[in-house]
């Protein structure tokens, strides 16, 4: 039975080209300076976001926990959107290893808006933690892969800078963001001071992340991954796969994704009982909502598992769907019979 898989886009695999350079790659003790592929990839993820300097890191989460620890002292507050990545599904790392506090606020999408990101930055006051980092987050997981319009994080550019305070983005999918918006990536990356990317996800490398922003901050940031655990040895095969997921042909594939994903939105909105935000199915996750009040999300992933295509429950009666380069034209439109196929047969 074949299967398809729309768990998630952490599910890539590398590719037999990407095999043969990874395995063909110089090694070197990466501690010292020394994996001439590891200081390649870095140097070619902080050319391709716009930034000085680059830090390879094992994943997006450390790099997330690395760049707040960085940025930070014990006791600082960090204002982010209220169900951001950093604060629902980072096991509370910025609490538990940096000491560090959330002030969180509403974004509709994906982002709040500037003026209440002026309004949530602490005054001077014995009192109050201070304020020491904005952080945003480009594609937004929990909102189904939105894209924070430019024009919000400008507005909030200004805002950092009118009080000094920096920006970090958790930009796993800033490449996603880009392709959509149909600009350079650095047009998104220019408007924060750091930046997380995944390479595992969309862009197919098996494990990493990269953490970019200026030369003073990557010095910091080294210590903080060394203290974390992150500081690889031998890392050169890795960072040759971290080398090819940045090319420009990887990274344009990201399209095929997306489209991929806006085929089963639209085949899903055509079902009955089946809500679909058509218009938010901006990159490769899809967000299906259904009606019936008897529904139960994990029984339908359930049956659909059992007919080979895998899904993701996200709530009772919702189901997320995340397409990647393992998933191809053809395994959408047998997932959308299989899906109305179990609609139809409720009971069986």
């Amino acid at each position: 039975m074949r299967t398809i898989d729309l768990r998630r886009d952490t599910i890539t695999l590398p590719d037999s080209k990407m095999k043969k350079t990874a395995f063909d790659a110089p090694l070197g003790d990466s501690v010292y300076g020394e994996d001439r592929s590891q200081n390649e990839l870095e140097e070619r993820a902080a050319r391709a976001l716009g930034k000085d300097a680059a830090l390879f890191i094992p994943s997006g989460t450390m790099g997330n926990l690395v760049a707040l620890l960085s940025h930070t002292e014990r006791g600082d507050e960090i204002i982010l959107e209220e169900n951001a990545h950093i604060r629902t599904s980072e096991t509370g790392g910025a609490a538990c290893v940096g000491g560090l506090m959330f002030r969180t606020l509403y974004g509709k999408d994906g982002a709040p808006d500037a003026e209440d990101v002026a309004g949530a930055i602490r005054a001077v006051n014995i009192h109050y933690p201070k304020t020491a980092l904005i952080c945003l987050e480009n594609t937004h997981y929990r909102y189904g892969g939105i894209v924070v319009p430019l024009e919000k994080f400008r507005s909030i550019r200004e805002v950092s800078l009118e009080f000094g305070i920096p920006v970090h983005l958790d930009g796993a999918r800033v490449f996603n963001a880009a392709v959509y918006l149909g600009v350079p990536v650095t047009e998104i990356t220019g408007l924060v001071d750091t930046v997380m990317l995944s390479l595992s996800k969309g862009l197919g490398a098996p494990v990493g992340s990269v953490l970019a922003g200026p030369v003073a901050f990557i010095d910091i940031a080294k210590r903080y991954r060394k203290m974390l655990g992150g500081g690889m040895r031998q890392t050169g095969w890795l960072a040759a796969c971290g080398i090819l997921s940045l090319s420009d042909e990887n990274i344009s594939r990201l399209r095929e994704d997306h489209e991929n994903a806006s085929l089963l939105a639209s085949g899903l909105y055509e079902m009955n009982g089946v809500s679909v935000d058509v218009e938010k199915t901006h990159t490769n996750f899809v967000l299906a909502r259904f009606e019936d009040p008897g529904f139960s999300a994990d029984r339908f992933a359930d049956r659909l598992s059992a007919r080979g295509v895998l899904i993701t429950p996200s709530r009772a009666n919702m189901v997320r769907f995340v397409t990647s380069k393992e998933v191809t034209r053809e395994d959408i439109v047998f997932t959308l019979h299989i899906i109305e196929e179990v609609l139809q047969h409720p009971s069986q």
